[in-house]
């Protein structure tokens, strides 16, 4: 028989021989006195653990009527703070009540204000239009008195204008008249010639008088070799001018009449403060040179204009 099948046969025989086999029971009593107490042993500890669960009832009533007292307290204490928190909030909804009626008030001031101000606002705005219709009309009718004021004003100066221009044409085609006029009476087929008449004109109609001055250049500076030089000279107030009058001049005739202006100064120790060509025939390259040299170039359709302020 194996382990298994003999726990299996004690559980099974054990309790019978427990009841009718007294040394089964002795035996059992010895073994189960090595793991458990006697019976008054046990029931002094029963006895200890009563006392000890008395006395912990005892603390603990105390505790509990302690806490009790404490719950009373703290009852009391809270229905007198619920009894102030009532009375709190019974003022605080008069407050909100009142607010809300110093809200109310507070909002009928602000609208009738806010009525009386787009009232005022409105009226401004209609007397600010009233007054800016009243300026605009008034600055239409000024400008329009002014407008027609200038008009008049133009159209009196582009007559006065057209006046002025026609008598300048007039003036002009009376000295054109003039030269061509000499041109046919004296035949003017050479330079001198022609140096003589547009002299005659500039001294008949500007009042000045034109000097025609013959020099010897013996050093030969302008030529290259010695020579006569002529200048037309004209002196007005102590200002030194030279002109060269020529029927036509090309590139060449510009850098002599330079030279001799130069060979006159240095003669005569004395600065000229203008040069001047008068021709109606100026070579396109004799104009860049002019230009270069600081000569002062006129035709004839400019003549009166140029020599004005001489």
């Amino acid at each position: 028989m194996n382990t298994a099948e003999l726990r299996e046969l004690i559980k099974q025989e054990l309790p019978q021989l427990v009841h009718t086999d007294p040394e089964i029971q002795e035996l059992i009593l010895r073994l189960s006195r090595q793991e458990f107490a006697p019976k008054q042993q046990t029931e002094d500890r029963f006895d200890r653990l009563f006392a000890k669960l008395e006395r912990d009832t005892e603390t603990s009533n105390r505790r509990w009527e302690e806490q009790n007292r404490k719950w009373e307290e703290d009852n009391r204490k809270w229905e007198e703070d619920n009894r102030k928190w009532e009375e709190n909030n019974r003022k605080w909804y008069e407050n909100q009540a009142e607010l809300r009626r110093m809200r109310e008030e507070s909002e009928k001031q602000w609208k009738e204000h806010r009525e009386e101000s787009e009232r005022q606002r409105k009226e401004q705005r209609e007397e600010s239009e009233r007054q800016r219709k009243e300026q605009r009309e008034e600055s239409e009718h000024k400008w329009k008195q002014h407008r027609e004021e200038t008009e008049q004003e133009a159209k009196a100066h582009r007559e006065e204008f057209d006046r002025v221009h026609e008598e300048i044409m007039a003036m002009n085609r009376k000295h054109d008249r003039t030269v061509g006029a000499l041109g046919a009476r004296w035949g003017l087929s050479s330079e001198k010639a022609f140096r003589d008449a547009l002299a005659s004109v500039l001294e008949k109609n500007f009042d000045i008088k034109v000097l025609n001055v013959t020099e010897y250049d013996d050093l030969g500076t302008v030529f290259g070799r010695p020579d006569q030089i002529e200048l037309d000279v004209i002196i007005v107030n102590g200002t030194l001018i030279l002109m060269e009058l020529k029927s036509s001049i090309d590139k060449a005739g510009m850098y002599i009449f330079e030279r001799k202006a130069r060979f006159y100064e240095q003669r005569h120790d004395r600065k000229a403060s203008r040069l001047i060509v008068i021709s109606p025939m100026i070579d396109a390259r004799a104009r860049q040179v002019g230009e270069r040299l600081g000569i002062e170039m006129f035709g004839d359709s400019v003549l009166v204009e140029s020599l004005e302020n001489i």
